[in-house]
């Protein structure tokens, strides 16, 4: 099964889960995590369904290809990180 990690910059605000899932793509995998955890969907994806601005994907290593479809295949044993992206100076 594929895992979701989200990473302990969201824990700032929730309990942060680390999932497992079956889904075959991206979408389809946050929206199961959603389903159990809901109040996290607002810290990652914005009102229309797209990857917020300040969030950012990795699926094996790879960051995710489309903020807006988030269509990418996932492999049974795909490591998927969800995690904000820090910006400072």
């Amino acid at each position: 099964m594929a895992h979701l990690i989200f990473t302990q910059q969201l824990g700032r605000f929730m309990t942060v889960p680390q999932v497992e899932t079956d889904a075959a793509d991206l979408r389809s995998a946050l929206d199961a995590c959603f389903a159990d955890h809901p109040r996290l969907r607002g810290y990652v994806l914005d009102e229309q369904g797209h990857l917020r601005e300040n969030v950012v994907i990795f699926i094996d290593g790879q960051r995710a290809r489309d903020s807006r479809r988030l269509d990418d295949a996932l492999a049974p044993q795909s490591q998927v990180y969800i995690l904000q992206a820090l910006s400072g100076g």
